[in-house]
């Protein structure tokens, strides 16, 4: 299976839009490079209560022609590996960027309380209704791009939106399946969302050749979009 087709995952809050740097990066690299919105996000208009994690999951197939290497950030970690979990046939490898991978039984809210702090919870406003919640323009900087560009950070917060609760609170239990499809983790080192040693903790039975580092924020995209194409052409051309 071909690793050079490379499908992009945005996280919770965000869209296609957040790969705008990574993606010129990697196709002068020789990929064929996609970015898609997940349901209810960017420029998909999916009502946030009708949107479920096998929804999410789904859509990642929906997006994939051929196999290709899922690069999931943040909350993605929960919808790639589901996406593999459905069909793992159209996927060649799941990168976890700096991501949340699934533990049994666990739900991505259940996850999170796992982690040794919650840093991310200052930046973050539930709903009225309790169906979303949304980033806290105020703190967006200190704990998602703090080493990101002014520009980025402006064109992000000017684009963020809503982020359904329901597919982060489903328990997901992955099988053989998922477990045939290779994966990489990349840890980001002064992820200020989270915790670095979290990350550590949740890549610990990934083969040790398969986690990479790279310095900086939560937001490698912005932060340093040419490393991080390098990296991802690398674990994509071992």
């Amino acid at each position: 299976m071909s690793e050079r087709d490379i499908l992009l995952v945005h996280g919770s809050c965000h869209g296609a839009w957040c790969w705008r740097d990574v993606m010129p990066a990697l196709e002068a690299r020789g990929h064929a490079v996609r970015a898609i919105d997940l349901p209810s996000h960017g420029a998909d208009r999916t009502p946030v209560a009708e949107v479920t994690l096998d929804l999410y999951g789904q859509a990642i197939l929906a997006a994939l022609d051929r196999p290709a290497m899922v690069v999931g950030h943040s909350m993605a970690g929960y919808p790639i590996s589901r996406a593999a979990e459905i069909d793992p046939s159209r996927i060649a490898r799941l990168v976890y960027l700096c991501a949340y991978v699934p533990w049994p039984g666990l739900g991505l809210v259940e996850m999170r309380r796992r982690a040794p702090r919650q840093p991310i919870l200052k930046a973050l406003e539930k709903s009225a209704d309790g169906l979303s919640f949304s980033i806290l323009p105020e703190h967006a900087r200190e704990v998602f791009y703090h080493d990101c560009p002014d520009e980025s950070v402006e064109y992000a917060l000017a684009r963020v939106c809503p982020q359904p609760v329901r597919p982060q609170e489903t328990p997901v239990t992955l099988g053989p399946r998922y477990a045939s499809v290779p994966r990489s983790y990349v840890v980001c080192e002064e992820d200020g969302a989270i915790p670095t040693e979290f990350q550590r903790t949740m890549a610990a039975d990934f083969a040790p050749a398969d986690v990479h580092a790279l310095p900086g924020s939560h937001s490698p995209f912005f932060a340093r979009p040419a490393a991080l194409a390098d990296l991802l052409h690398d674990i994509a051309e071992p």
